[in-house]
């Protein structure tokens, strides 16, 4: 497959090399891409110049028209596209075609967003030697060229909370998915073009992470980054970019508190699917559950039993619960971390054994609070399990981290409710069910060290614009 530069097809530049796409789970191949270089990224930012000038000033009716076209497509297609995302990302095709779904109607939520670009007016008179000779509003435009840098964990949905938004407002957008799930990028930058995207409006670069973002990111006729993945890649973006808006959703700790009034049989089945989507490999994945003191038994014996009932294996195959990590890499990673913290006196209950790419999920008992397996993102198939004594060392043992992305609270006590929405640092509060649940319209993104910025169509369409305030001058009266 050929990558997409200004809206035509192509392949690398100069050496025209390409490299393999296989499956985590068997090394089958499944596809082929071109190898980027920097002349690509400088051709696509040339090529993103002069269409954002013209998609600027392309009706927002005719960009709802296209993309709702490109939505259509991407309906008829998710059969298609699920098989590359099960394929090159590893995860079941039973969670593959969910989210292969939903990228229609992603679609089509941004599409709408992207035609209603309000301004506010002023009330310029309140200004003391002001009278009403003067006329003041705001003005929505777009930021112009927009780099997207996605992950692989979620290849068709990430990809599209930033392409759809960026492009309903009206911007040029230079794409580079991550290396290991680059095919689901390009297929649904085909439905786009397929859509009549004009030329020059959309590229998707695929290559090697390192070189071709650090172009991406320090050119200066890029105004707006949108990044999702480690915190350590987007404090480096905060370092190189110069001045440009960013859109950071970085890494996290998830937790999840379980008070003595908790329906354990709701919260041991939610962690069982929070903890375990995707192989663990979720930002909003249950990483950490904090569990009262009075209640930490019998919370473990429910869950464990549900998490041994998860079956692995092929991804292809439906009855396949959980699939593989992205590489043999990361999961003999995260059978690392759970053996870690099994020597540092953690007990692990079930699972952690690897073969190949897959880890068995796996639970981990009384572990401490402090300990890199609770502090760091592990972004697998393994949930930590530590207890605390009452109801404010809780919430300070979810705060414990430097992420705040997700969390989740089981309680039947709506004062108790209250209090942790107010008191957990974190940009979602999920009351009794786990972080693991995204509304694709509401908005989405992290405190502290999880990021920068909001996503979901309405926040990602503001973050993808740029406010100017307009003052019309009249005579005194």
């Amino acid at each position: 497959m050929e990558m997409l530069i200004g809206g035509r097809w192509q392949p690398a530049a100069g050496s025209h090399r390409v490299e393999e796409v296989t499956s985590p789970f068997d090394g089958t191949v499944v596809g082929t891409v071109p190898v980027g270089t920097v002349e690509d990224v400088d051709a696509a930012l040339a090529a993103a110049q002069a269409g954002a000038e013209r998609w600027r000033r392309t009706p927002a009716h005719e960009r709802m028209r296209i993309l709702l076209r490109a939505a259509e497509l991407a309906d008829e297609r998710a059969e298609a596209t699920a098989r590359l995302i099960s394929g090159e990302c590893g995860k079941t095709i039973t969670e593959a075609r969910g989210e292969a779904s939903r990228s229609g109607d992603l679609i089509r939520l941004a599409a709408f967003e992207g035609t209603q670009l309000y301004g506010d007016s002023l009330p310029l008179d309140a200004n003391r030697g002001t009278g009403q000779d003067k006329i003041g509003f705001t003005l929505r435009q777009p930021c112009g060229v927009v780099v997207a840098i996605t992950p692989f964990n979620y290849p068709a949905l990430l990809v599209l909370h930033k392409l759809a938004p960026a492009l309903a407002a009206g911007n040029a957008v230079v794409l580079k998915p991550a290396r290991d799930t680059p095919l689901t990028a390009l297929a649904l930058a085909a439905c786009l073009v397929d859509a009549g995207l004009p030329d020059g409006v959309l590229s998707v670069v695929t290559g090697p992470g390192g070189t071709l973002g650090d172009a991406l990111v320090t050119d200066p006729r890029v105004r707006k980054i949108s990044f999702t993945g480690s915190t350590a890649t987007g404090e480096r973006i905060t370092r190189v970019a110069g001045v440009k808006k960013l859109s950071l959703e970085l890494g996290a700790s998830c937790p999840v508190v379980i008070l003595p009034d908790a329906d354990l049989e709701l919260a041991s089945s939610a962690v069982a699917a929070g903890g375990y989507v995707n192989a663990g490999q979720v930002c909003i994945s249950v990483q950490r559950v904090i569990a009262h003191q009075a209640v930490v038994g019998d919370f473990l014996d429910a869950l464990v039993p549900k998490v041994e009932a998860i079956r692995t294996g092929d991804p292809a195959s439906p009855d396949t619960g959980m699939g593989a990590l992205i590489t043999a890499g990361e999961a003999e990673r995260v059978q690392r971390a759970i053996a870690e913290a099994a020597a540092a006196g953690a007990r692990v209950l079930t699972g952690g054994d690897r073969e190949g790419a897959v880890v068995q999920p796996a639970v981990v008992a009384d572990v401490d609070p402090a300990s890199p397996f609770s502090q760091e993102e592990l972004f697998g198939p393994a949930v930590a399990v530590s207890r605390a004594d009452d109801w404010a060392q809780a919430i300070a043992l979810a705060n414990g981290t430097g992420y705040g992305l997700g969390s989740g609270i089981f309680t039947s006590d709506v004062a108790g409710a209250v209090r942790a929405m107010r008191e957990i640092d974190s940009g979602t509060i999920h009351v009794n069910w786990t972080p693991l649940w995204r509304a694709d319209l509401m908005p989405y993104g992290g405190l502290k060290g999880s990021g920068i910025g909001k996503e979901g169509p309405r926040s990602a369409v503001e973050e993808m614009t740029e406010v100017k305030t307009v003052v019309l001058h009249g005579r005194p009266w």
